[in-house]
């Protein structure tokens, strides 16, 4: 136990050293130049699309709103602004952030490189319930809450059926119950679209499935938002605890914590991340995926730099791609087509590039 216990140390301490990137830079640098990135991209989104507002316009309007100044000659910009722009830009930064964050913890404690926050079924059960709200004509509101609550409830399920199978590896019987009850899920999804009215519910549920932040609504945002930092503050309080369960359970266990417990709360708290972003944007893939892995590459696998270093990069890259969704054509391109255009490539060059081992 004692070796044990030195070798985890030295792990633990080699992760924790400052981490440098190839140009010599520290990761607190590399941090700042990606918060840098990503406060010009929003300014650069909030002034793009199909009617162009200046940052001089923004200001006035910004002016306005802070001073409860009346300007009808503004209006319109004033509309544009903070009832569709703006939401639209800071759902893309949230949406991206929580995905990001899910896919860092999950790829950290399943020790899997190919683990995304889907891995549970919880983007599968969240399109169920969105599917089924559709398909029973619900209004909007209705149909984000019962996608969140069914996105939790399959990942509850699965704990379940993982907790009542005895004798097997903990951790691969999670993933293999996520598996077979994300399958049937889609299964379910795929039976309401057959049964669905193909002139009204049909589109809706695709387009829905795809992914879109359009219709991201400012009471929306203040919804959402609560749910996201309820399950991002455990997992910042506790960083240093994540980084021991990325060495494995005997040698968590034997640095005095207990990985099941901590287990359930991690999970608990991505799944929870997860369902309260895909309740409003709809199931958007590769996020959660990629953006950790290029993280990891910068800032290395310790998780206190891991966390803020992914959140910004799917911050800007979800930014960035429903900035080109809603500017690269004249009809919205859903966001799950460009993920995966994108992130599909990307993902192979990091593994054919990639000369660190995860």
């Amino acid at each position: 136990m004692d070796a044990r216990r030195t070798d985890a140390e030295r792990i633990t301490d080699v992760s924790n050293r400052p981490a440098r990137n190839r140009d010599g830079t520290s990761w607190a640098t590399a941090l700042f130049a990606m918060g840098l990135a990503v406060l010009a991209g929003t300014l650069a989104a909030i002034t793009i699309g199909p009617f162009p507002v200046t940052l001089s316009e923004i200001l006035s309007a910004l002016v306005r709103l802070i001073t409860g100044a009346q300007d009808p000659s503004h209006a319109q910009v004033d509309t544009v602004l903070f009832s569709v722009r703006i939401p639209r830009v800071l759902a893309a930064l949230l949406v991206g952030a929580a995905l990001a964050a899910a896919g860092t913890v999950y790829q950290g404690l399943f020790r899997n490189p190919l683990v995304s926050p889907d891995i549970l079924g919880v983007s599968t059960g969240a399109g169920l319930g969105a599917t089924l709200g559709i398909f029973l004509s619900l209004p909007v509101i209705a149909i984000q809450g019962l996608a969140f609550v069914t996105g939790m409830a399959t990942v509850a399920l699965v704990y379940m059926v993982a907790t009542a199978v005895r004798g097997h590896e903990p951790t691969l019987v999670l993933v293999l119950a996520g598996v077979v009850l994300g399958a049937l899920a889609g299964a379910t999804i795929s039976l309401i679209k057959v049964l669905a009215d193909p002139y009204d519910q049909l589109p809706a549920i695709t387009f829905w499935l795809l992914g879109s932040l359009a219709s991201v609504k400012p009471d929306e945002l203040w919804t959402t938002i609560p749910a996201v930092l309820i399950g991002l503050i455990p997992l910042v309080l506790l960083r240093w605890r994540m980084n021991l369960m990325a060495l494995g359970d005997e040698e968590a266990a034997a640095l005095g914590i207990d990985p099941r417990r901590l287990r359930i709360l991690f999970v608990a708290c991505a799944t929870l991340m997860t369902a309260a972003v895909v309740s409003i944007s709809g199931v958007i893939g590769w996020v959660g995926l990629v953006m950790p892995h290029i993280a990891r590459l910068i800032v290395g696998p310790n998780f206190n730099r891991l966390l803020p270093a992914a959140m910004l990069m799917g911050a800007g890259y979800l930014l960035a791609v429903d900035t080109l969704a809603r500017t690269i054509a004249e009809i919205e391109t859903p966001l799950g087509i460009l993920t995966a255009f994108v992130g599909a490539p990307v993902f192979l060059w990091l593994l054919a590039t990639g000369r660190r081992s995860w």
